[in-house]
């Protein structure tokens, strides 16, 4: 059993502080991912907990183990790159057995390890072949594989289904989340792809500027961001964006409105917000509705339309001079040019401060 905790962990370089006081506690077992867009300072924080980067102050702890000083050998942690990483002229049995060979452990020990590695991850009759005989998935398999041999107790996951196609990227992915049922392993993962953080993790911390802007469930953060960032990051399509201001306050309720759409009341039982305060509404997509006949929230001209099968995504340019995107059922009638209402569902919406902090309605 091992926790991960990291305390007011920094790295600069000279005057630059590219990862600022981060502090996370990982419980055993759990599966976290780190996403955030490229150069928030994922991969350099993973790095760091394998010790593969220093740490400039605070402190890593694995399970009643202070690791800042170990090498990463003595830190009990496998990590798996973006790359594979593999010697092209070893077989799969070679390339899985390499870091139990160059550390002596006897034959009979890593025939074992090796041969359950191969049985978890579908390998048993590609253990004979050479990394060129392989699909893109099978090699990155292979690449668990070896870490899974060395039993570490946290595993890391460098964007590792970076080089896959969309196609193989799904089946790889289940493959991770069985595979992290199946060892009951703490596993750290690093990617830029919120789908694949929404889909795999028990946790997410969301980072940006070196900064962890969020952690949590993966459906809190989706239902409940703490500010823009995490709110715009989060969900695909992502969410709408919509500059109001507040006409009226009480206790228990906000009027808003804006450029060319209507007044509407939101719920949100003490929030200090006065009269005149600029606001920034969120609404995601799939809380968006589209009415013809009747009147709506706002109106606008649609000016992209993708069907997707079962839903169909809109795009609609406001007469309030902004875009506002919606999903909605694929029987909906609407097309390119066409002149529609847009409502919005008040118990879905989100309000931000001109800080970009979240307003929290009692209604979310």
């Amino acid at each position: 059993m091992a926790d991960l905790k990291l305390t007011q962990v920094s790295k600069s370089f000279g005057q630059v502080d590219i990862i600022k006081g981060i502090d996370l506690s990982i419980r055993h077992g759990e599966f976290i991912v780190f996403v955030g867009p490229s150069g928030c300072g994922k991969s350099t924080l993973l790095r760091m907990i394998a010790g593969l980067e220093e740490i400039s102050a605070g402190e890593i702890s694995i399970g009643d183990r202070v690791v800042n000083d170990l090498p990463p050998k003595e830190r009990s942690i496998a990590m798996v790159f973006q790359s594979y990483a593999l010697f092209p002229h070893m077989t799969v049995r070679d390339n899985i057995a390499f870091g139990l060979t160059i550390a002596g452990e006897p034959r009979k020990e890593i025939d074992a390890k090796v041969t359950e590695a191969s049985r978890i991850l579908k390998l048993d009759a590609l253990l004979d072949r050479k990394p060129s005989q392989l699909s893109g998935g099978q090699r990155q398999r292979v690449a668990i594989g070896r870490a899974i041999v060395r039993n570490p107790d946290v595993f890391l996951f460098d964007e590792p289904l970076s080089n896959l196609d969309a196609a193989l990227r799904v089946n790889t992915r289940a493959e991770i989340a069985k595979l992290h049922r199946d060892l009951d392993a703490t596993m750290i993962y690093v990617t830029h792809d919120q789908v694949e953080a929404m889909t795999l993790a028990d946790r997410i911390a969301v980072l940006d500027g070196g900064s962890v802007r969020q952690f949590g469930a993966p459906m809190d953060l989706y239902r409940n961001p703490d500010n823009l960032f995490v709110a715009g990051f989060i969900g695909s399509p992502k969410m709408n964006f919509i500059p109001v201001r507040c006409t009226s306050s009480s206790s228990d309720t906000i009027t808003v409105g804006g450029e060319g759409l209507d007044f509407f009341e939101l719920s949100a039982r003490g929030s200090k917000i006065f009269p005149g305060s600029q606001l920034t509404l969120g609404i995601r997509p799939e809380h968006v509705s589209v009415r013809q006949g009747t009147v709506p929230r706002h109106q606008g001209s649609v000016v992209l339309v993708e069907r997707l099968g079962h839903q169909i995504f809109i795009e609609v340019a406001t007469f309030g001079g902004y875009s506002v995107t919606a999903l909605v059922d694929a029987e909906q009638d609407v097309e390119l040019g066409q002149i529609i209402g847009l409502i919005y569902d008040a118990s879905k919406c989100h309000l931000f401060d001109s800080d970009g902090n979240s307003l929290r309605l009692s209604t979310n």
